[in-house]
C-alpha cells in the first residue's frame, strides 16, 4: 500500500486524516498479529546524529564507511526508488539522511522498512557512507519501529496554519517548525548562559516557595488557592523577591533563582498569567552594581544564544553590548515630551501636568505616581537601544532604598529595550522599621480597593529586624529576554506551553479504536 500521507505539497483535510488514523491502526493490528511490538521499551542508541555529523562531517562524496553507528529519532521523511528507499531521520540534535537498500536488508525487511511512516519513532543500525552527491548517510543494515504514530504530520512545508494549534499542539509545532525549535534554543541557550555567568560569581541556585502566605514581591494581582490541610488562603507567588531577600538576611550574601511566578492579568502578546523571572541578590552591593550585572548577563546571553551582541527587530538592530545609556526617568521624560515633573513637586502641579497631557488620575495619587504615569504612558514604549532608566518615585517602589540623595526617589532602575521592560532592580531597603511603614501603606490600598497591593508581611519584618546587609537586588523576565534574542513579537512563541482558552470540540468520538 502506498503511503497515503506523502502527499506533502497538498493540505490535508480532517476526513483524510481520519482515514490515515484508521490505516494507521491496521498496522498496528498487523504488527501485533505478526508477534511485533510496535511501542518496545528501550532501544540502545550509542550516539546523536550531531555527533555523527561532527565526526564524519569531511567524509568524501562516495565514500563508505566500516564504522557502525546505532541511532534512534523520528522519521520524518520517507521516498521509495525501486530497491532503494531514502529516509531523513531526526533526533534532537540534528538531521541525517538513512540509505535503505533491499540488497543489504533482504527483500523481507525493506518491505518492512517501507511500510513505515512518515513520523514514525525508529532505531537504525548501519555504516557511516555518504551518498555520491555527498550526502552523509547511514546504510541501514537493522532497524526496529519504536513508536508507530497514528496521527499524520502536518504539510512539511506549511507545518501547522492554525496560530492557536501550532500553541496547543506544541509538540506537534516542534516537530514540523524549525523555527520553533530555533527559538526554544535561544531561550534555553540564553537560560544556561545566565546561570553559568552567576555562578561564576559565586552565586548560590535556590529554591524559593511558590504558594505564600501574603501577596508580596510586586505590584500586581495574585492568583489565590485554598490549602485544605490548614483551612487557609494562599497566594501563588507574584515574586520571587522576598524568600530570596530573607536568605541575604541568613548569611547566603550571593543568591538567585530563576523561576515561574503568577500574575492573575491579562494576556497579550507580551503577557501570559505564568512566567519565568531571573530574580538576584548581592550581599554589600547596591543598584549601580546591579547596573553592570545586568549588562554582563544579558550580552551574554545574547552571544550564547545567537553569537552576536547584536539582535534585530522588525529591521532594527539593536546593540547589547556594553555599555548601555544611562539616564534617570525624569531626565528622560523632559527629553522627549519637554515637559518637566518630578516626584518632588507639589500633587497638584503633577495632576496638572497630566491633564495636560490627557492623561486620567486618581486622587489617591501622590507627584510620584503621577510622574510614573506620565513615564509609563508616553516614554517608555519610545526608547529602542538599551537603556537604563534609574531613579523611580519613591512612592511606586515599596521595596527600594531610599535615594541618597532625595528623599522623594528610591535607587531603583528599570531596563528598557524595543519600548518594553526587560530587567528591573534595586539597591535594596533593608530598614525593618521604613519596610513596615511602606507595608503599612501598600495594605491601606489594598483596604481600598486595589487588588495589586500587598499585604503586610509581618515575617519579613522580623527578618529584617535581624539585620539584612546592604544590597542590591535584580530581576530579569526570561520571556521577555527571548523574545528580544529570537526577533518574535508574541510571548506565547516562547512559552512552550502559553496559557489559552479550553479547546472546544475534542471528544473521545475523536479517537476511535479498530
Amino acid at each position: 500500500m502506498a503511503d497515503p500521507d506523502l502527499t506533502d505539497e497538498v493540505e490535508q483535510t480532517e476526513e483524510e486524516r481520519a482515514s490515515i488514523r484508521a490505516q494507521r491502526l491496521e498496522k498496528i493490528a498487523g504488527l501485533r498479529q505478526d508477534g511485533v511490538d510496535p511501542y518496545p521499551y528501550r532501544f540502545d542508541r550509542d550516539r546523536t546524529v550531531s555527533a555523527v555529523r561532527e565526526q564524519f562531517g569531511d567524509l568524501a562524496a562516495g565514500e563508505e564507511t566500516e564504522v557502525v553507528v546505532r541511532l534512534a529519532g523520528r522519521l520524518m521523511l520517507k521516498r521509495e526508488q525501486g530497491r532503494l528507499t531514502f529516509g531523513q531521520l531526526r533526533d534532537r540534535s540534528g538531521e541525517v539522511q538513512l540509505f535503505v537498500s533491499a540488497g543489504v536488508l533482504g527483500a523481507e525487511r525493506f518491505a518492512e522498512f517501507n511500510h513505515l511512516d512518515r513520523g514514525d519513532w525508529v532505531g537504525v543500525a548501519g555504516t557511516v557512507m555518504t551518498t555520491k552527491k555527498g550526502e552523509l548517510s547511514v546504510k541501514v543494515a537493522e532497524f526496529e519501529l519504536l513508536s508507530k504514530a497514528l496521527r499524520p504530520l502536518p504539510d512539511k512545508w506549511k507545518g501547522l496554519s492554525d496560530v492557536d494549534a501550532r500553541y496547543r499542539q506544541r509538540y506537534v509545532d516542534l516537530t514540523v517548525n524549525q523555527d520553533a525549535r530555533r527559538v526554544f534554543e535561544v531561550r534555553f541557550a540564553a537560560i544556561e548562559a545566565i546561570r553559568t555567568a552567576l555562578r561564576d560569581r559565586d552565586y548560590l541556585e535556590v529554591e524559593t516557595p511558590i504558594l505564600n502566605l501574603q501577596q508580596g514581591g510586586a505590584t500586581a494581582r495574585p492568583f489565590i488557592t485554598h490549602y485544605n490541610a490548614l483551612d487557609m488562603q494562599t497566594y501563588l507567588r507574584i515574586a520571587l523577591e522576598l524568600p530570596l531577600k530573607r536568605l541575604l538576611v541568613g548569611g547566603l550574601e550571593r543568591v538567585f533563582e530563576i523561576g515561574r511566578v503568577f500574575r492573575n492579568e491579562g494576556i497579550d502578546t507580551r503577557h501570559n498569567p505564568e512566567f519565568t523571572m531571573l530574580e538576584a541578590y548581592e550581599a554589600f552591593a547596591d543598584y549601580t552594581d546591579m547596573m553592570d550585572l545586568t549588562e554582563q548577563l544579558v550580552a551574554g546571553a545574547a552571544l550564547a544564544a545567537t553569537g552576536s551582541h547584536v539582535v534585530s527587530v522588525r529591521g532594527v538592530d539593536i546593540d547589547l553590548s556594553p555599555s548601555w545609556r544611562r539616564v534617570s526617568m525624569v531626565e528622560l521624560i523632559e527629553e522627549v515630551l519637554g515637559v518637566s515633573i518630578h516626584p518632588s513637586m507639589p500633587v497638584e502641579q503633577a495632576r496638572a501636568i497630566l491633564d495636560g497631557l490627557g492623561l486620567p488620575s486618581k486622587p489617591s495619587w501622590g507627584a510620584g505616581r503621577c510622574t510614573h504615569e506620565v513615564y509609563d504612558e508616553l516614554v517608555e514604549h519610545t526608547v529602542i537601544q538599551p537603556t537604563i532608566v534609574f531613579d523611580h518615585p519613591r512612592e511606586t517602589s515599596p521595596l527600594a532604598k531610599p535615594h541618597r540623595r532625595d528623599p522623594s526617589l528610591v535607587e531603583r532602575f528599570e531596563v528598557i529595550v524595543d519600548g518594553r521592560e526587560l530587567a528591573n532592580a534595586y539597591s535594596e531597603l533593608n530598614d525593618p522599621v521604613e519596610q513596615l511603614a511602606r507595608f503599612q501603606q501598600e495594605a491601606a490600598l489594598k483596604a481600598a480597593g486595589d487588588p495589586e497591593a500587598g499585604d503586610v508581611d509581618l515575617d519579613y519584618v522580623r527578618a529584617l529586624e535581624f539585620g539584612m546587609p546592604p544590597a542590591g537586588g535584580l530581576g530579569i523576565g526570561i520571556d521577555r529576554l527571548t523574545m528580544l534574542l529570537a526577533g518574535v513579537e508574541s510571548i506565547r512563541e516562547v512559552i512552550l506551553f502559553p496559557t489559552l482558552r479550553p479547546e472546544s470540540g475534542l471528544t473521545d468520538a475523536d479517537f476511535p479504536s479498530v
